[in-house]
């Protein structure tokens, strides 16, 4: 009995056995494949000591590849089974809207983004932050609980983006994105009066959707933290303009892969995300209305002043 078993897992083993030099091929192959993913997961859960040009990822990268060679070097003979069980757990994945072919893809494609020089951060220095003009008025105008902003900040977001699924970890970072199209979509230029700065309400910019960068700022800090975003104004030499607080590096990852290929393809298609990293390391994106997508480029200026809304 033991020796048809016995014959009978050696048939098997044989049938699923790969001929040289073919193993050798699919082992490498095969382990590209399995490498990416870990290596993305890896990537996403320790942090980056920023070492020159990335160099810690690609010794990671280095060490993934060389672990999962040797597993698979040990298990060649069912190399054939190793692979059936690869893609069957990627399409189970995709099929129940968890870890799947398309996140792979996505997934790597926002991670070779940020590791690249594409960015462009500019690292606030706080020791050359100045009182922000106007603080008390600003913040005052910024009536993010009034009824009309929060109402105006809704709408928005059921005209833009409503239908994108498999995101909910950034629900509200996609319906602040929305209400950034709605107002940049609309807003009309208009200089203050000579006598000096007139700060509008963000109810009053909403009348007419025009007024100069304050007033834009003002609206967009209003309308973004009235349906749970962060903002917050940068001030520099002649001008002030909103950012949003985005998180940490990965998160980055994830929303320049929303901005480029979902939200803002045509807008964004070629082009840079522009952002800040605050003390704390904290992704901070713009969003000027001199902007088409979140992200658009700075007016190039020092900056002077950050005032964050918490």
């Amino acid at each position: 009995m033991i020796k048809i078993k016995n014959i009978t897992f050696q048939g098997i083993k044989q049938k699923f056995q790969v001929k040289k030099p073919w193993d050798d091929v699919i082992i490498f192959v095969l382990n590209i494949l399995i490498a990416i993913p870990v290596f993305i997961i890896v990537h996403q859960n320790l942090m980056n000591p920023n070492w020159f040009f990335n160099l810690d990822r690609v010794i990671l990268f280095i060490l993934i590849v060389v672990i999962i060679q040797l597993i698979l070097r040990y298990l060649r003979t069912i190399i054939l089974i190793c692979i059936a069980l690869y893609l069957l757990v990627l399409f189970y994945g995709s099929v129940i809207g968890n870890y799947g072919f398309n996140s792979v893809y996505e997934d790597y494609n926002s991670m070779m983004y940020t590791m690249s020089d594409n960015p462009f951060p500019q690292d606030i220095i706080i020791a050359k932050l100045l009182p922000f003009p106007n603080k008390s008025k600003i913040i005052n105008a910024i009536e993010y609980q009034n009824p009309k902003i929060r109402n105006f900040a809704i709408m928005a977001t059921s005209k833009y983006f409503k239908d994108v699924r498999g995101y909910s970890d950034y629900r509200t970072i996609i319906q602040c994105f929305a209400v950034f199209k709605e107002i940049n979509r609309r807003w009309n230029y208009v200089s203050d009066p000579k006598e000096g700065d007139y700060i509008a309400t963000a109810t009053e910019s909403l009348l007419y959707f025009s007024g100069d960068c304050d007033d834009h700022s003002i609206l967009m800090a209003a309308s973004v933290k009235a349906i749970g975003g962060t903002p917050r104004l940068i001030h520099t030499k002649g001008h002030i303009y909103p950012e949003i607080l985005i998180g940490s590096n990965i998160d980055l990852e994830k929303v320049n892969f929303l901005i480029k290929n979902i939200l803002f393809v045509n807008e964004s298609n070629e082009k840079q995300l522009h952002y800040h990293i605050d003390e704390r390391g904290q992704v901070w994106l713009n969003l000027d209305y001199t902007a088409t997508y979140p992200g658009g480029p700075f007016l190039s200026e020092e900056i002077l002043g950050a005032l964050t809304l918490d």
